[in-house]
């Protein structure tokens, strides 16, 4: 089968070169000449994957025509503050019956659609049974060396069956879902909570609190998610607990680092300036929070970690806040 990759950062270089060994047909997008021209020549992404060498198969361009000539899936792997930009792009070369697969993780600022919304916002709805989410507990650099992971697609049914055949290999488990939405609200907003625990590392305290505000976090999530109409056992699933967990304790972990930085009293603009690739949680977190508010849905560490980014909030008085705040039972009483 024929696929286009769009965006050559670590995931979409990853992706790429995972349906190129698994035998399908692969033009990777770039949207920098220069690097384009380094991955032809080197076989190797440096700035993203350094050390990891490239199917010789995968094809690169800077052509969105190009790219997508022919192609039957589409894969876009950019971030969430590109996706309207770029989609508009290659809006006139999308070949008719392709399917669209969004990696994405993040809510788009202003409008606070998630991906497949500015797809069919860009697109048209005509689109919609074209599109697809695949999210999950998943490190560029580790799939890309082959080891193991499993993650989700949700789609239609007949198309998130299609794609797990597309995407599955012995070192890629593709499970499926049709809920769009649980999936990528996991997505998004475990890259806030995984600031907030990293903030709450950068401190020294502890491995009990991260996993406080681990499930703290998920409790956030489930409750926004389900308000937007997701399932909530979604969220118990890879795109919801296994990415979260995943994104809040391990040193590959963009928002992680930013959130230890920031606990060790750096300046946000000093750490975003120093980062090579996107930490797309500093982002998401407006969104996230914006969204909260419009929707009425209490989220104390989104809350927290939206002061601490752009209210200039210290770090131990985020953490002092969440402990202090009014206690609870861990779970609503149900009415009979």
């Amino acid at each position: 089968m024929r696929v286009a990759v769009i965006g050559a950062g670590g995931w979409g270089t990853a992706l790429a070169a995972l349906l190129t060994d698994t035998g399908h047909q692969v033009c990777l997008w770039v949207r920098s000449p220069t690097l384009c021209a380094q991955l032809r020549e080197t076989q190797e992404n440096r700035p993203y994957l350094p050390g990891v060498r490239l199917p010789s198969a995968l094809t690169y361009t800077t052509s969105p025509a190009e790219a997508v000539a022919g192609a039957a899936v589409i894969v876009l792997a950019v971030p969430s503050h590109a996706m309207r930009a770029v989609a508009t792009a290659f809006r006139p070369y999308l070949p008719p019956g392709s399917l669209l697969v969004s990696t994405t993780k993040g809510i788009e600022e202003g409008t606070l659609y998630t991906m497949t919304a500015v797809l069919r916002d860009v697109l048209g709805e005509s689109w919609q049974p074209s599109l697809a989410v695949l999210s999950g507990p998943s490190f560029a650099a580790e799939v890309a060396r082959g080891l193991p992971t499993a993650v989700t697609v949700a789609a239609q049914e007949q198309v998130a069956v299609r794609l797990q055949r597309l995407f599955s290999s012995p070192r890629f488990r593709v499970y499926t879902t049709t809920d769009q939405v649980g999936v990528q609200i996991g997505g998004a907003v475990k890259n806030v909570i995984a600031i907030a625990a990293g903030v709450s590392d950068g401190l020294g305290y502890g491995f009990s609190a991260r996993a406080a505000l681990i499930t703290r976090g998920l409790a956030e999530i489930i409750r926004l998610a389900t308000r937007m109409g997701a399932q909530p056992q979604t969220l118990s699933g890879l795109s919801g607990m296994g990415d979260l967990v995943l994104t809040c304790t391990s040193n590959l972990s963009r928002n992680h680092l930013v959130g230890v930085r920031l606990g060790q009293g750096e300046q946000l603009s000093d750490i975003v300036e120093q980062m090579h690739m996107v930490a797309e949680g500093v982002r998401t977190c407006r969104s996230v929070f914006a969204l909260a508010r419009r929707l009425q849905v209490e989220m104390p560490i989104v809350c927290q970690v939206h002061a601490l980014l752009y209210e200039g909030k210290p770090p131990q008085q985020v953490v002092a806040e969440l402990l202090m705040r009014e206690v609870k039972p861990e779970f609503p009483v149900q009415e009979n």
